[in-house]
């Protein structure tokens, strides 16, 4: 079990780190943490079936199509899809999942959250990389607050196995 801040900065510490459900709407907030992740220095690759490239980087089509592999997954997809993305991580011997949950609607699914403990996976059901990772903006700040204060944040990770 780690904290939320704990399990965060782990997520952050992987190098390359895919981010699912990215759009060819560069407004959305996928797109906004694909940006945030690759200033931050990590080596990010966009997952969409339906586009062959966001962001001006070639878009994979699913996880295991991305050569060399990642660290970590970042999903942004609708609740539905999350448990077979987290399914492909585990495929894949991806530990670190992050299930994106702001303000709207929700990455995170009680079945996808059993799903990746079953398999030994590390799976933060809510909240936003950008909540966390340096420099973090007033906007996420205060989103950040307001999902604690309604407890919408989880306070503990169940990290996993290996």
């Amino acid at each position: 079990m780690a904290t939320l801040a704990e399990a965060a900065r782990d997520f952050l510490a992987q190098k390359r780190i895919a981010v699912v459900g990215v759009s060819r709407d560069t407004r959305q907030p996928a797109n906004f943490n694909f940006r945030k992740l690759q200033q931050a220095g990590h080596v990010v690759f966009p997952v969409n079936p339906r586009a062959s490239a966001v962001e001006g980087v070639a878009c994979y089509p699913d996880l295991k199509a991305i050569p060399g592999g990642v660290d970590a997954v970042l999903v942004f997809t609708p609740a539905a899809a999350a448990a077979s993305v987290v399914r492909e991580c585990a495929d894949l011997g991806i530990r670190h999942v992050w299930l994106h949950r702001s303000i709207g609607p929700s990455s995170s699914s009680d079945a996808a959250v059993q799903l990746g403990r079953e398999c030994g996976l590390t799976v933060i059901p809510g909240g936003c990389p950008a909540m966390f990772g340096a420099p973090v903006d007033f906007g996420h700040k205060c989103i950040r607050w307001v999902l604690a204060l309604t407890g919408s944040l989880p306070k503990t990770v169940e990290t996993g196995r290996g």
